[in-house]
């Protein structure tokens, strides 16, 4: 985790967060100031950022906004104030509407980015500026500061480059919240390939088994926002154990990056999660992050006391085995 530090001064109405990479200026200033580096983790989990617009130059602006798990978008807006090139930017950051113009009655903040060489690598610190007590406290009741930690746990990956950040590592789990994880995975194979072998109902019963003795019986896929899905399971002949699936709502389809589901066992009342599965492509590789969303940490533990990790690593194994061996168009 890269945040070392958060300071709130109430008294000189500002807020600090300090954070520290292994990495020199020139690459975490490139991922700054690169809409498309920028917005892999800008927005926390579940709320990604996408930037649609980006001049960077002092009276230049850059507009963004935040993509719910239910399709809700929520839209800010830089204004570049001053650039000292791998140094430090200033821009003054304010909520705005669908056209970028300031959204009246929101506050807004002067935030400056200084990147600072370290014997570590860089010291980047981000100081925001409010108008007024209100100002700051309207924010961090927003949970801007958890959300900010949140966020910059997604930086790592970024500025080591997916080939090397997830080498050899498999499926990896971390537990963000009390109530939310985040589960990873690089498949060899573009975006779009990795897509339709999560999509397609003709190819997810080759490789979405876990472990080896296991079919897939009913796989009626994600189609739609708004609809349903459903999968099943059961042994093969020889094989211990009872059936038993998973089916739920599609709150969220946007082919080929992002996917937004809840799930529950069926045939039972709950607990019910919400698994966002996004899909990132990066030097021929895909990166896969889903993040669980538990009703309350009981649930978060029981789910993960299951194996699922390990279930999910066994199937991703075998899906690269399957584009390897049988390659998707």
């Amino acid at each position: 985790m890269p945040v070392t530090d958060v300071i709130t001064d109430e008294k000189n109405l500002t807020l600090t967060v300090i954070a520290d990479f292994a990495h020199p200026v020139s690459r975490v200033w490139n991922a700054y100031t690169d809409p498309r580096q920028l917005e892999r983790f800008w927005g926390p989990p579940t709320f990604p950022a996408t930037f649609t617009e980006w001049d960077h130059r002092v009276g230049g602006r850059a507009l963004y906004h935040m993509n719910g798990p239910a399709g809700e978008k929520s839209y800010a807006r830089w204004d570049f104030v001053s650039i000292e090139p791998e140094r430090s930017f200033t821009v003054d950051d304010c909520f705005a509407d669908e056209s970028g113009e300031p959204a009246p009655g929101m506050p807004v903040m002067r935030m400056r980015f200084a990147f600072e060489a370290t014997d570590q690598g860089t010291r980047m610190t981000t100081t925001s500026d409010f108008s007024s007590l209100e100002a700051l406290q309207t924010v961090l009741e927003m949970g801007v500061v958890e959300g900010t930690r949140l966020a910059m746990g997604q930086i790592d990956a970024v500025l080591a480059g997916l080939r090397e950040w997830f080498a050899g590592k498999g499926t990896r789990m971390e537990v963000l919240t009390d109530t939310m994880v985040r589960i990873t995975r690089v498949i060899e194979a573009p975006r779009t390939v990795v897509w339709r072998a999560q999509t397609d109902p003709a190819l997810i019963p080759q490789w979405m088994l876990g472990p080896d003795g296991w079919s897939m019986t009913t796989c009626d896929a994600p189609a739609e926002a708004g609809g349903t899905y459903r999968f099943a399971w059961a042994p093969d002949p020889g094989v211990e154990g009872e059936p038993f699936g998973f089916d739920g709502e599609v709150l969220l389809l946007e082919e080929p990056f992002r996917a937004v589901t809840t799930e529950r066992m069926t045939g039972m009342d709950g607990p019910t999660t919400t698994n966002d599965l996004t899909l990132t492509e990066e030097d021929g590789l895909t990166l896969l992050t889903t993040v669980i969303t538990y009703p309350d940490v009981a649930t978060r533990d029981m789910i993960l006391g299951t194996g699922v990790v390990e279930g999910m690593e066994m199937s991703y194994a075998r899906l690269e085995e399957v584009l390897l061996t049988r390659p998707v168009a």
